[in-house]
C-alpha cells in the first residue's frame, strides 16, 4: 500500500476527478477527507469509501472562504491526526468571449481556482510543517496551464497561475520535505466538461458532436477523452513519490493534445 495511513485532503472530491482520486488513494491505504461545497454529497462519497473498508470523512467547504477552509482543514487534522496530502481539485467553468465576460464571473473563476488553491495550501502546509513528516501538495491544473483556448480567459489565466504557485511551494516546502506538483489533464468527460459541450456549441454556432470532435479532441493523437483514472494514477504517483527529486513539476495527461 503506497499511501498507508497517509491523510489526504481532497477538494471537489464528491464527484468527477476528485472522487476518482479519493477511490484510488483509499485503495492504497490513505485516510480520505472528502472536501466539497455540497456537504450531503461529501458525506455520501465518504460513506461509499467507508463501505469498502476505508477510513473517510466528508467536510463542507467553500474554498473561497478563508474561515471555512481553515475550519475544514483543522477538522480533518483532528479526525485523522494531521494532513499528509493536499489535492487542490475544486473548480468550475464559465465560457464567454473576453469582450462579453462579466467582471463578476472573472473574479468568481479566479477565486475558486487560485484563491482556493492558496487558502487550502496555506492551511495544510501549517500542519505538514508542524508534523515533521513531509507531505505532498498536488494542484489540478489543465492543458490550459500550458495552452490557451478561446472563450476561457479566466480559466486559462488561473490554470497558468497554479504553476507559479506550485513552483513557489516546492521551493519553500523543500526544507520540510513537502513536494508540490501540478497535474495537467486534457478533456475528461466529467459533469464540468459535459456542461461545456452545449455551451460551446451555442457560442461557436456548431453541433455538440463538432465541439467534441473538432474542438475538444482535435489535437489528441487518438481522438479519445482522458479518463478520471488516468488522472488519478498520476495523482497517486505524485503523492507516493518518496523524495524531493520530483517537485515543482507539471505533468500533462492529455492523449498527446499538448506535448512538452
Amino acid at each position: 500500500m503506497q499511501l498507508k495511513d497517509k491523510v489526504a485532503f481532497i477538494t471537489g472530491a464528491a464527484s468527477g476527478i476528485g472522487k476518482e482520486i479519493a477511490i484510488v488513494y483509499a485503495k492504497e491505504g490513505a485516510k480520505i477527507v472528502i472536501a466539497d461545497l455540497n456537504k450531503a454529497a461529501a458525506d455520501a462519497a465518504a460513506a461509499e469509501l467507508v463501505a469498502t473498508g476505508a477510513q473517510a470523512i466528508g467536510v463542507a467547504v467553500d474554498v473561497t472562504s478563508e474561515e471555512q477552509v481553515d475550519a475544514a482543514v483543522a477538522e480533518a487534522a483532528r479526525a485523522f491526526d494531521g494532513i499528509d496530502i493536499l489535492v487542490s481539485n475544486a473548480g468550475i467553468q464559465i465560457v464567454h468571449p473576453i469582450d462579453e465576460f462579466s467582471f463578476a464571473d472573472w473574479k468568481k473563476m479566479l477565486a475558486i481556482h487560485l484563491d482556493g488553491a492558496f487558502l487550502t495550501t496555506r492551511a495544510c502546509l501549517k500542519h505538514m510543517y508542524a508534523q515533521g513528516r513531509g507531505g505532498s501538495v498536488i494542484y489540478m491544473g489543465s492543458v490550459h496551464s500550458k495552452e490557451a483556448s478561446v472563450l476561457k480567459a479566466p480559466y486559462v489565466t488561473a490554470k497558468h497561475g497554479l504553476i507559479g504557485l506550485c513552483k513557489t511551494v516546492a521551493k519553500e516546502g523543500a526544507k520540510h520535505g513537502v513536494r508540490a506538483n501540478v497535474i495537467c489533464p486534457g478533456f475528461v468527460r466529467t459533469p464540468l466538461v459535459e456542461k461545456q459541450i452545449p455551451e460551446q456549441a451555442k457560442t461557436l454556432g456548431i453541433t455538440e458532436e463538432q465541439v467534441v470532435k473538432n474542438v475538444m479532441l482535435k489535437e489528441t493523437v487518438d481522438g479519445e477523452f482522458t479518463t478520471t483514472d488516468d488522472v488519478a494514477q498520476v495523482a497517486l504517483m505524485f503523492a507516493a513519490f518518496p523524495t524531493n527529486a520530483l517537485t515543482g513539476q507539471s505533468l500533462v495527461v492529455s492523449h498527446g493534445w499538448f506535448m512538452q
